[in-house]
């Protein structure tokens, strides 16, 4: 009896063995780019003002506020494309003087939907009392076909990277196994050298070149 069962129990141990053998593998990672020009742009304002009493700044403030989304209302901007990030109003105190100043701010984002639009909103909304702008930011209006396309090509570009590594091995990348996505930029922006009209009045204030929308995944593909 207790040859049966080690018997069984060496049997056992040799088919858990067995199955933990590592299936042969390879691990590869794919890169899949994808350019386009900008269609639109989202514009990150702040108003601000300094005073000293809390009263008059947030009056200075909302007056501004209302002068702005007036004025890009009547160039056609949509409510939805104006948003307000945060308001605030700070009170500051100087020890050495007793002074006391406040200070308010209101972040605002417009995303224009044409581009060529830019230079025309942008001079109205600074004409508006708008005194700050803390960076623009270029987007598409196919950002989704794009990462799709660009999901295509990292995965392909895999398959092609695991077909050289095998085949230098004299061996073949077979089905893939595994996939993951390891890192999806939606807008990476590749700018031009701004252009000069003739006229230097005429300057051109942005170039957005192109985005370039990049993906990459990591494939395991069996090894045969």
């Amino acid at each position: 009896m207790k040859k049966y069962l080690l018997l069984i129990a060496i049997l056992g141990y040799s088919l858990g063995f067995a199955q933990e053998k590592p299936i042969p593998s390879i691990s590869v990672l794919g890169t899949g780019t994808v350019n386009i020009v900008p269609d639109k742009v989202l514009i990150n304002s702040r108003i601000e003002h300094t005073g000293k009493t809390a009263a008059d700044v947030k009056r200075k403030n909302d007056k501004v506020v209302d002068q702005v989304i007036k004025f890009l209302k009547s160039q056609g901007v949509v409510s939805k494309n104006i948003q307000t990030e945060y308001i605030r109003l700070n009170k500051e105190v100087n020890y050495n003087t007793k002074d006391t100043m406040y200070s308010a701010n209101q972040a605002i984002s417009i995303e224009l939907l044409d581009l060529k639009d830019y230079e025309k909103i942008m001079s109205g909304l600074l004409d508006s009392g708008l005194n700050r702008i803390d960076g623009i930011e270029f987007r598409t209006s196919k950002k989704d076909a794009l990462q799709s396309e660009a999901r295509k090509k990292a995965v392909l570009n895999a398959k092609m990277k695991a077909e050289e590594y095998a085949t230098a091995l004299g061996q073949s990348a077979g089905k893939a196994i595994h996939i993951s996505e390891v890192q999806t930029d939606h807008y990476q922006p590749v700018y031009r050298v701004m252009e000069m009209k003739a006229d230097s009045a005429e300057q051109q204030s942005i170039a957005p070149g192109e985005m370039e929308i990049t993906v990459k995944v990591n494939v395991e593909f069996l090894l045969n």
